[in-house]
């Protein structure tokens, strides 16, 4: 069996399950040789069971940070010894960084969806009105660099209203947050984010057509060869789209700064890799 040691190189990796779709090594291979970085990043399978054997295993091997993808994130929030305040507000961890005892983690996933529709898209936040779908983890960790960019208004929207109404009380004091249910939205909106998983069952979360207009920015976090069918009810209403491409190329490269200090240029990643 071939060795994956590289003693006197950088080890980075991703951890998942499963794990063999991530594109995360061929953005931290490419972000490495145009920084110029000497370091080797691989992805790793860790048994649904096993995340903490996992981690301690390639933390003993000589890894350096790590990038962890689902279904960890909740796992790697428990297993750090101090947390970024993004990553606090999140309740769960997608990068690893290690020295000595410490783990530290950090949520790069919000900060990757609003640098995606700020510098990418082109798309101003400050007082905008901002639809969020969804009330999981996805939401919770976008809730917060969306509030830092001063939007005059952000709703979220959940099947179960519930998670919808609890989420906008966890961050009131961000800002001006309120839920509802699908069915009540009063539109239109700015910017409407999915941050539900029905895209990865080709379905779409029931929104009204009234939350779109042509100006409107309809923003899906997943993304696929084709447009989900989230995107595609969008486009029906003349709304401009975007999928989550993006959106995982700048959480990569954040996640790179932190490791190494050095920001690559994402430009010429934003078109999917083959």
């Amino acid at each position: 069996m071939p060795s994956h040691d590289h003693p006197a190189i950088d080890q980075y990796a991703v951890i998942g399950n499963p794990i063999a779709h991530s594109k995360s090594p061929f953005l931290h291979t490419a972000f490495a040789a145009q920084c110029q970085q000497v370091l080797h990043y691989r992805a790793i399978l860790a048994p649904v069971d096993q995340f903490a054997t996992t981690l301690k295993q390639f933390i003993s091997q000589g890894g350096r940070g790590a990038n962890i993808t689902l279904p960890f994130k909740l796992d790697a929030f428990q297993a750090c010894t101090e947390l970024t305040a993004r990553a606090r507000a999140a309740g769960a961890v997608n990068t690893l960084q290690f020295d000595g005892d410490t783990i530290k983690g950090d949520n790069t996933d919000g900060f990757g969806l609003v640098r995606d529709i700020t510098d990418n898209a082109g798309v101003t936040l400050r007082n905008r009105r901002i639809l969020l779908l969804g009330a999981g983890g996805a939401a919770r960790g976008a809730l917060l660099p969306l509030m830092e960019c001063h939007p005059s208004e952000l709703v979220i929207a959940n099947r179960t209203e519930e998670k919808a109404q609890q989420l906008a009380s966890d961050f009131g004091k961000s800002g001006n947050i309120s839920y509802n249910s699908f069915a009540d939205l009063q539109g239109p909106f700015d910017i409407i984010i999915n941050a539900t998983s029905s895209s990865i069952n080709q379905q779409r979360p029931p929104v009204p057509a009234s939350v779109y207009q042509p100006t409107s920015l309809a923003y899906d976090m997943m993304y696929g060869e084709h447009p989900t069918p989230f995107l595609q009810h969008a486009a029906t209403q003349h709304a401009q789209t975007r999928n989550g491409w993006g959106m995982l190329v700048e959480q990569a490269a954040e996640a790179f700064y932190i490791w190494r200090g050095v920001r690559p240029d994402t430009s010429r990643f934003l078109q999917p890799a083959d």
